[in-house]
Order: structure tokens, then sequence, then C-alpha cells
């Protein structure tokens, strides 16, 4: 079964691999206790892309995403039946360490959100909507760091979500 998130032009991308094209791989992270997100691009060299209409923070604002190394693999499904990826980040830097400890101290979840673009078309990710997962375990070093990231946990959420109160709902009262 083919993705459907996938653009046109990515599934050409991958599946001809023409000369000169670039896809770019892209995560963002993003806590509330950040001043700004951790944007990062698999590359030699800074990105400057245009982010999604729907993108949570900057939508349809040009953004820099900063040349790092990492690992990322699309998500599989794992032995407890939940998809899971492992995102590894090496020679971080200290303001992306820091931005980690300050999530620690928080009970809030860090969110990860995967896009992809490619050197043709850099006015909107290809894949959309992108992927946005939550993390769930850290570790980190002076050197590298590790993370486990899924989908929240449908099964502890309420239904129906919506909560009928008088504020909402005037016909109630």
């Amino acid at each position: 079964m083919s993705d459907t998130t996938l653009t046109q032009a990515l599934k050409e991308a991958y599946a001809a691999a023409p000369a000169g094209l670039v896809i770019f791989h892209t995560i963002e992270l993003w806590h509330p206790a950040f001043s700004v997100p951790v944007r990062v691009v698999r590359d030699y060299v800074d990105l400057t892309a245009t982010l999604e209409s729907t993108a949570p923070r900057d939508a349809s604002t040009a953004v820099t995403f900063v040349a790092f190394n990492f690992e990322f693999t699309k998500p599989e499904v794992s032995p407890n039946g939940v998809p899971q990826i492992t995102l590894t980040l090496d020679n971080v830097d200290r303001s992306i360490v820091a931005n980690i400890e300050l999530a620690m101290g928080s009970t809030e979840l860090v969110t990860l959100i995967y896009r992809e673009f490619i050197s043709t078309n850099l006015s909107a990710p290809q894949n959309n909507p992108p992927l946005a997962m939550t993390l769930m375990t850290v570790v980190a070093d002076v050197f590298k760091i590790t993370a486990t990231a899924g989908f929240n946990n449908l099964m502890n959420k309420r239904f129906p979500n919506l909560e009928y109160s008088a504020e909402t709902f005037v016909g109630l009262v």
C-alpha cells in the first residue's frame, strides 16, 4: 500500500532517484520550555525551507533547519504493537542539550515532527501532513542524544473526548 501522505514529486524522487535531486530529512523538536523549536536537517549545510500552512509553530514561514548528523528510521510496528522510531543526534551542541534538560524538568511531553523536503521545491514539506510523534525516552550526554518516539497512547484517551459543559454548550442550561 502506498503512503498517501507523500506528494507525487517525492514518490518519483524515491522511485527514480534522479541525478541532482536531494531529499532533505528534517526533524523539529518542541516543548513548552523551549524558547524556540529545535530544527535540524540531515545534511552538511543549513537548510531554509517553508513550513506547511498547518504547522503548529511558524506556519507558512521560511525557517532554518541547522545541519546535523542524525539517524532516523520511519516507524515500524514494535513487538508491543505500537509504532516507534529511534532518533540519534550526534555531536550535539550545548543549546540542544540545555533544551532537553529543560524538558526533563517538566511533565509536558516533547513533540517530534518529521518533514521531508526536495531540493527542487522547498516551498512546503513533501509529506503532508508531516509525521508528528511524542518522545517517550531520551538519553543525552555531551556527544549524542538518543530518543525513542511513538504515537500517543490512544487506549488512554477519553471517548467521547468532548466535555459537555454549560460554557461550551449553552443549550444545556
